[in-house]
């Protein structure tokens, strides 16, 4: 009983460091996928950051359970905190399968939307959205064109601002220590060559990983906790249960 005791309110203090890192983790994908909304046609993609918030507040109070049964074990305390546990597992397998599925379809459509994005581009600092979120994207992720710079030569020259036959990319491509860049493809040392498409995809398969690895320790850790709430129920005097 003692060694349960210890597991428990070990476990309840892993609980509030592991609300954190999901609230960080899930704050990561929601505005990833704010930041870039207009790359985003499917509106669920950032469902599986808010299950992965909602954990984290739910691991709070677990957490406070967890040490106030390994101190002072009620039964009323011990039965809150089973509950919690299968909320939490039952979240953080809706938010890990969510992941897996969107980690899929992302590909596409992340390809689609940013093809249809950099066609429609018409000029560097233009108000319009899908322009925008192009400068900003290359700016950020310091990259050029979807798979590399030479998408923009197959853009059409009537599709955006540039003259026909002059063979540029937009300014958001520029290395901002060349100041006097101007985006001809002739220096090509003054672009970010790299295509965004990867460099995106990356990123959010990272924040969605650490998501899965988050879900993944702690089901192990919430697997031990109810293990240990278990040992301390059987080991109560029969006294206690004769009004539940």
């Amino acid at each position: 009983r003692s060694s349960a005791r210890f597991l428990l309110m070990f476990l309840g203090i892993l609980f509030w460091g592991s609300a954190v890192a999901l609230v960080l983790g899930g704050c990561f994908l929601i505005l990833m996928c704010k930041n870039y909304s207009y790359l985003f046609q499917e509106s669920f993609f950032p469902l599986p950051g808010w299950l992965a918030v909602v954990a984290a507040f739910v691991l709070l109070p677990t957490g406070i359970l967890a040490i106030s049964v390994s101190t002072r074990p009620t039964r009323y305390h011990q039965g809150a905190l089973m509950h919690l546990l299968l909320v939490l597992l039952c979240l953080q397998m809706s938010s890990a399968i969510l992941m897996q599925f969107y980690s899929i379809r992302m590909a596409s459509e992340l390809k689609s939307t940013m093809g249809q994005a950099f066609y429609q581009y018409n000029g560097t600092y233009s108000l319009a959205p899908g322009s925008m979120a192009v400068d900003v994207l290359q700016k950020e992720f310091q990259c050029c064109g979807i798979q590399n710079y030479t998408d923009w030569l197959k853009a059409s020259a009537a599709s955006w601002h540039f003259p026909a036959g002059k063979a540029r990319v937009p300014r958001s491509c520029c290395k901002e220590k060349y100041s006097d860049c101007r985006g001809d493809l002739y220096q090509l040392e003054q672009l970010f060559q790299e295509g965004c498409l990867r460099k995106l995809q990356d990123r959010l398969y990272f924040g969605m990983k650490f998501l899965v690895c988050c879900c993944a320790v702690l089901s192990v850790l919430e697997l031990l906790a109810g293990a240990s709430n278990g040992i301390l129920m059987r080991h109560r005097p029969f006294h206690d249960f004769r009004f539940l």
